[in-house]
């Protein structure tokens, strides 16, 4: 169901932000509001830590005016994504984001002004007055940060430099989105079509192999034509976060990295050298697929085509919807009686619409709804995808209950909510599959899912770890080292049983993430987190799906790892990562046993 213009959708398939603004002119107050707070703010200047008192007074005034720009922030966002040829919407947006713009550089002075204080003063202010003690962890965790701290002078030089800086992921996206282009490929009833990045991966999955391998090609040999350039511009920024690391005094990039979460750099290393010992679960998995597609050799272009086609592809709202509900049955009464509020206060945006935003995600703010952006159409991926950022916006439900600073849960917890909703909807409708093909898709999703998530973004991760290392040895990274590095990795994670060939050594010329040094490392944590604990409540552990309520509830309150722990998952141990790939390895031996 796609709608012409967003006037013509029924109210009942909108989200409902009338929650947050009903009128223009409460918004115009909230403006207004946050505009008043800037001078309260600013008459803290050189006075922040003067007292107990000053403290608190400082950090209740900036928490109330952040409450404020990030509902307005969220809300203008939101309202411009579901019409973006709205030119108000669109106003409101930029309007908003031009005032954030202006209160970060008003407010640049306090970071390097909270840290001429050391961390005793803040223990001795929060004994002297009870109520900092609701921002006892926040105010922790950001003197954790003061060795790395600069002077304000030092401040200022560094912000400007990284403000010239920035031109390498730049120049990356403009190759890889604006300036691309792919050329024409013939599909699969011989007619020329144009390929893009959008549509590659519908081509990578044509049972045609000609298409296949012509698409995949035709990819590659876009960046490898712009080797040169696209190894200039991801050596750039390795020199920048080089650069970064060597002025706030961390030993290397990756532990600056794993800085922000309090991880240490052996939970990364360990990740890599648990996927390491079990590489031979990876090879079984693609001989299996080379046996399921009769293929002699399997080659790169062969691994995201489906082993079979499941016909459960119709499947409107309302079924998915009950679906849903059946799937997350596990989870308890609570979770699915908090769940039903999603539908029944109007948290979803659910159809396509002309000038709405594609894809999917789930957004709100403390003082709002945790809504949810769909584009639903029907098909099985579109129960995944409301699943997955249901999980999203119920870990988000959960969190509200903390103080509003420590509400927001780290990125290193943020996919495993989503990911357990995921595994427990694949488990449900392999059980309910009518047709051993329906079995065997969802076994294959499941395993693609593993392969893509934990093997492959493992194997980014080490690619990443080795690149800057070899910068901080003073190794030249050439092209030729960058892509004989890569190559060779993914000769090591996909071994004999796949071809790797020639082009894919260039695959790292066309990957985003690569420009936010060691954020790929999440993927494959956050999946291993999640199916060790679904796999647990699946089997009616109850005290794991309590402890998982705990764990959603927690919101930031702690350091991640420390949060996780609530829930019977230490990432400090390979346990986790290693009870991931064993339920990989049972999800194969069923698939085994169906295709014989």
């Amino acid at each position: 169901m796609e709608y012409k213009t967003r006037a013509e959708v029924p109210n009942e398939y909108k989200w409902d932000l009338s929650k947050m603004y009903k009128e223009n002119n409460e918004i115009e107050k909230d403006i207004d509001k946050v505009n008043e707070l800037t001078p309260k703010i600013l008459e803290f200047k050189s006075h922040i830590m003067d007292s107990s008192d000053s403290l608190y007074n400082f950090l209740k005034t900036t928490e109330e005016q952040d409450r404020i720009i990030t509902k307005l922030y969220v809300y203008s966002k939101m309202a411009f994504d579901v019409d973006t040829k709205d030119n108000k919407t669109k106003a409101l947006k930029m309007k908003i984001e031009k005032l954030n713009e202006g209160l970060s550089e008003q407010f640049s002075f306090i970071e390097p002004e909270m840290m001429e204080s050391d961390y005793e003063t803040v223990l001795k202010y929060i004994s002297e007055n009870k109520k900092l003690k609701e921002y006892r962890f926040y105010l922790e965790d950001i003197y954790r940060f003061k060795p790395h701290s600069l002077s304000q002078k030092e401040e200022d030089i560094y912000v400007r430099a990284l403000n010239a800086f920035g031109n390498c992921s730049e120049t990356f996206n403009n190759i890889n989105n604006a300036d691309i282009d792919l050329g024409y490929i013939k599909n699969e009833n011989g007619e020329d079509v144009k390929l893009t990045q959008s549509n590659y991966f519908v081509f990578m999955k044509s049972k045609d192999r000609s298409v296949r391998e012509n698409a995949f090609n035709a990819m590659y040999n876009y960046f490898k034509n712009r080797k040169n350039t696209l190894a200039s511009t991801y050596v750039g920024e390795i020199k920048e976060s080089s650069f970064v690391t060597n002025v706030k005094k961390y030993n290397s990039t990756l532990e600056r990295s794993l800085f922000n979460d309090n991880i240490d750099v052996s939970v990364y290393k360990n990740l890599i050298d648990t996927v390491h010992k079990n590489l031979d679960l990876m090879y079984d998995y693609m001989e299996l697929r080379k046996k399921m597609l009769n293929l002699e050799k399997l080659h790169m272009y062969d691994i995201y085509v489906d082993l079979v086609k499941c016909d459960k592809d119709n499947i409107p709202f309302e079924e998915g919807k009950k679906i849903l509900f059946e799937a997350l049955k596990p989870l308890g009464e609570k979770y699915l009686n908090d769940l039903n509020k999603a539908f029944d206060e109007k948290w979803i945006d659910i159809y396509p619409g002309e000038g709405k935003r594609s894809g999917a995600y789930s957004w709100g703010c403390y003082d709002s709804y945790p809504y949810l952006l769909l584009n639903y159409n029907d098909t099985v991926d579109a129960v995944s995808t409301m699943g997955h950022e249901l999980g999203h916006s119920m870990h988000s439900y959960y969190s509200k209950s903390q103080n509003y600073v420590d509400s927001n849960y780290p990125i290193f917890l943020a996919e495993i909510a989503s990911t357990v909703n995921e595994v427990l909807i694949n488990d449900y409708m392999y059980k309910n599959a009518k047709t051993k093909e329906e079995k065997i898709f969802y076994l294959v999703d499941f395993l693609d899912t593993v392969r893509t998530t934990l093997y492959r973004q493992t194997m980014f991760a080490e690619f990443e770890m080795i690149m800057h290392q070899k910068e901080q040895d003073g190794i030249p990274l050439t092209e030729e080292e960058i892509s004989n590095t890569y190559y060779e990795l993914n000769k090591l994670y996909y071994g004999d049983n796949v071809v790797s060939d020639d082009n894919i050594r260039y695959e790292w010329s066309r990957i985003p993430h690569f420009y936010t040094p060691f954020y790929v490392y999440k993927y494959a944590t956050g999946l291993s987190a999640a199916l060790s604990i679904a796999s647990r409540i699946l089997k009616g552990d109850t005290e794991t799906r309590d402890n998982y309520l705990v764990f959603l509830s927690s919101g930031g309150n702690d350091y991640p790892l420390n949060i996780l722990k609530k829930v019977g998952v230490d990432m400090e141990t390979p346990k986790p990562i290693e009870e991931a790939l064993s339920l990989f390895e049972e999800k194969q031996k069923i698939l085994k046993k169906l295709i014989k």
